[in-house]
């Protein structure tokens, strides 16, 4: 009978620095080696675990939870140490997290993140198992150094530390090794310890040693041929079989043994699932339900002042929003989500009420009531027939998910507010991971290998570039016939290749998430472990990323940094300088004829939002749109997929084609659009009138259709069938109207988001028409290190006959600026070489002591 073995030290792609196993993908390689556990114990680092832990439990195979951390050696620093840790238990993995948070938070030393010892108390070392960490361990490097009683003594401070201490052995041909097992075992006889065997694996097989080698010089900046670069691993760093690791130890059955052994005491389990917010404080003990539909109410009651100034107008008004307000408020109440909204609505508020500019709305949370009366967003979802259903649905239980455009100069500022209200220890941003893709790969793996970098360029440049889709390596080689023919003829370029295959889609680098906000109920290291880089206070993240902090039961806020919020902030403030008034764009119509008929009928749309493109400036002198909807429609419609429509809607709006509509019931849901399907709400409200569907039921069939599944179009075709058959439609109507919504949905765009965008489209173009030099002035400073941008809004200034003044040392502040009306003055941070901090000196040195002579 074989005897079991498991691997209890292993480093995946997420050592970002080193190891290339995929934690999804070494499960099957251990079910193959007949393994019933598997550790996973990346470099001072948990960031594959949740991926990891998933991966196993789902195949039937023990994970076992660790970390391979640097220990700060407090006698020289340089000469880190390491040992190995495994959660035991619960108590264990939280001890992972607070250690490793705690090593990346507050004790970085030459880019390592060092666990200090001296944090660890009994209760903390109880949840943990330790191993010595062989030859990077200080017992390890004690006995390479000669020195047997320094050894001994390390061996019994760390016995004496770590109830469940074991010292650790390999065997992977490095030149020491057999010595270092040999005098190890003597040790541990001598003290009385268990012995463990391990083996550090780094890749997935033997002939992958070289690949792996490129991987660590391209995080490191060295070539392979190198003489200088580190060589620390070996040909035998891969993933043995366990016949292989009894075949390694049969001299030593205890450390085959113990490595069972350990599995068996590590017993670690991620709660996965329901997700928990953070405590929203309520007046008076009010309950999250009550006072979120108190906030609601008063909220409507204060938007309709504003939409209908018209008491009279207003109470007529009044009874279609109260009935949707009170359906979206129930549903909400008994998803369980009001203390959701409550969070998001603070905010926001705050946001707003302290100068940092927020933006109407994105994505499909315009489509809320709730949210708009709440001040979430800024859009009147009825006026726009944007559908609640489409943001949540009550036949679809998941996370309500607002996206929040911020200033992207305050957006710090609301994450400071978030902080203070629950606390710093409570709120952190996102990890995302930056992976190798094929053009990068080619260019990183070119270097390592020597190649010239024009040459690792050009072959780049021969994968192709495709919107929304990352061509693969693999797909190039197989569709560009001019890739293959370089890769089969050229040798340079066959090995390059070769090694790009292996090294693609690796985790490369660490971000953060652009906009993920974590706001936990309670520590965030009782959910996850935290990281830091530079041990700055802004850049804390998690160490899982935005689908695994999920996981474990965090709810993700997103704050977005948008520029066009930015730019409009700025020229409201020229505005009001050199007009002595601030115009109130907040609460504006969208109904100025001179705006649609001079910016947005003519393209002259050069730095508003959305509308810039060449496109988009001669669909935009075809359309002639003359109010709100057409922009949404527009901003719809130009995009992939969409845009082969185009014609027909131009044909349809300049009364050069008939619309069709198969349904008489489909007038009003299509004819703002020319009788054709551009929205996905419009698939929704077709699935509603036509088919039956409840509004719920009408956005799982668009979201199975946006997802071409297959099986259940399959299903939903027969129901829609059947439900337009009872409203009196034939089977061959209705079996049209499906293929049309099918092939719409496919593409089909957010109605929500396309309105809230247009709205603040609508904005920039109603300043651009308006204050022209204080929008382009404005837009200029978001440019300014772009020449090719920067030349092309100058050139519109000068269109709009704005008077163009150069740098002055006595004038010009970094930003471009308008002095005055008509007027545009360069900043001093669009000269080359003139960063923020020499212009604000110069500001300075004027201010204090006058205009420079």
């Amino acid at each position: 009978m074989t005897q079991d073995f498991v691997h209890l030290r292993m480093h995946t792609e997420f050592s970002i620095k080193d190891g290339m196993l995929n934690p999804k993908k070494v499960v099957h390689k251990a079910i193959a080696s007949g393994m019933k556990a598997l550790a996973i114990t990346d470099a001072t680092a948990m960031f594959g675990d949740v991926i990891f832990y998933k991966a196993a439990s789902a195949a039937g195979i023990k994970p076992i939870l660790g970390a391979d951390c640097s220990i700060t050696n407090h006698y020289n620093r340089d000469d880190y140490l390491r040992l190995l840790f495994l959660a035991r238990n619960h108590q264990g993995y939280l001890t992972l997290c607070d250690l490793l948070s705690r090593a990346w938070l507050t004790n970085q030393y030459k880019d390592r993140g060092e666990v200090d010892l001296d944090w660890i108390t009994p209760e903390m070392a109880d949840g943990l198992i330790v191993l010595s960490g062989f030859n990077t361990g200080a017992i390890g490097k004690a006995i390479l150094n000669g020195s047997l009683s320094a050894a001994e003594q390390e061996a019994r401070r760390l016995s004496q530390k770590f109830p469940h201490f074991f010292m650790e052995l390999q065997r992977v041909g490095r030149p020491n090794d057999e010595m270092l097992v040999a005098e190890s075992v003597k040790l541990a006889k001598k003290l009385g310890l268990p012995v463990v065997a391990t083996q550090p694996i780094q890749f997935e097989n033997s002939e992958d040693f070289e690949f792996h080698e490129a991987r660590v010089a391209i995080a490191d900046g060295f070539t392979l041929a190198n003489k200088a670069r580190p060589r620390i691993y070996t040909p035998q760093q891969y993933f043995r079989t366990k016949e292989e690791m009894c075949e390694l130890f049969k001299d030593i059955p205890s450390a085959i043994e113990n490595s069972v052994e350990i599995a068996k005491r590590c017993n670690v389990t991620i709660k996965l699932g329901k997700p928990q917010l953070p405590i929203f404080p309520t007046p008076d003990g009010m309950s999250l339900k009550d006072y979120m539909a108190q906030l609601a109410r008063e909220g409507l009651d204060r938007r309709l002042k504003v939409l209908y100034p018209d008491e009279k107008k207003r109470e007529a008004e009044f009874p279609r929003y109260k009935e949707r307000l009170e359906r979206e408020i129930k549903i909400i109440q008994d998803m369980d989500f009001p203390g959701y909204f409550l969070i998001v609505q603070d905010f926001i508020n705050w946001a707003k009420t302290h100068g940092c500019p927020v933006g109407p709305g994105r994505g499909s949370g315009a489509g809320s009531l709730v949210a708009y009366s709440l001040g979430i967003t800024d859009l009147d979802p009825l006026a726009y027939d944007l559908l609640f259903e489409r943001f949540l649905n009550p036949e679809r239980v998941s996370m309500p998910d607002f996206d929040v455009d911020f200033c992207q100069n305050n957006r710090g500022r609301v994450i400071e507010y978030v902080k203070s209200k629950y606390g710093e220890e409570s709120v952190s941003q996102i990890a995302t991971f930056g992976t190798m893709g094929a053009k990068g790969v080619i260019k990183d793996v070119g270097r390592v290998l020597d190649m010239s970098y024009s040459e690792a360029d050009r072959l780049s440049r021969m994968i192709p570039t495709r919107p929304g889709h990352n061509t693969t390596l693999e797909e190039a080689l197989s569709e560009e016939p001019q890739f293959r023919a370089e890769v089969r003829n050229n040798p340079q370029a066959r090995k390059l290749i070769e090694y790009a295959l292996k090294l693609e889609g690796t985790t490369r680098s660490l971000g953060i998430h652009a906009g993920g906000v974590l706001i936990a109920p309670g520590k965030l290291i009782d959910f996850c472990p935290l990281y830091a880089a530079g041990m700055l206070p802004e850049n804390v993240i998690s160490m899982y990323d935005k689908k695994d902090v999920e996981a474990v039961g965090l709810v993700k806020f997103d704050f977005l940094g948008l520029t066009t919020l930015t730019i409009i902030e700025r020229a409201l403030d020229y505005i009001e300088k050199n007009t002595g008034v601030r115009p109130d764009i907040e609460h504006m119509e969208c109904d100025d004829e001179d705006t649609y008929k001079k910016i947005f009928q003519t393209g002259d749309t050069v730095a508003v939002f959305q509308f810039e493109s060449p496109g988009m400036h001669k669909l935009l002198i075809d359309a002639k749109p003359t109010q709100l909807s057409d922009l949404i429609a527009l901003n719809a419609l130009y995009r992939p997929g969409p845009m082969d429509l185009i014609p027909d809607f131009l044909d349809i709006r300049a009364g050069r084609k008939k619309a069709e509509y198969a349904d008489p019931r489909l007038i009003p849901i299509l004819e703002d659009t020319a009788g054709i399907m551009v929205y996905q709400e419009q698939v929704m409200l077709v699935a509603q009138k036509i088919g039956g569907y409840s509004l719920g039921g009408a956005d799982i069939l668009r979201r199975a259709m946006g997802k071409k599944d297959v099986a259940e179009m399959e299903r939903q075709s027969k129901v829609f069938i059947e439900g337009a058959a009872k409203n009196g439609v034939s089977e061959e109507v209705a079996a049209h109207l499906f293929e049309l919504m099918r092939k719409f949905a496919g593409y089909g765009f957010n109605k929500s988001h396309a309105a809230a965008y247009s709205y603040v489209a609508y904005k920039t173009g109603w300043l651009k028409n308006y204050y022209p030099a204080e929008f382009l002035a404005s837009s200029l400073s978001e440019v300014m290190t772009d020449p090719e941008k920067s030349l092309k809004i100058l050139m519109d200034a000068k269109r709009h006959s704005v008077k163009l003044l150069g740098p002055d040392i006595n004038e010009s502040e970094f930003n471009y600026t308008s002095p005055k009306t008509m007027e545009i003055r360069m900043g001093l941070g669009a000269l080359k070489g003139v960063g923020s901090a020499p212009a604000e000196a110069i500001k300075t040195e004027r201010e204090q002591n006058g205009p420079f002579k």
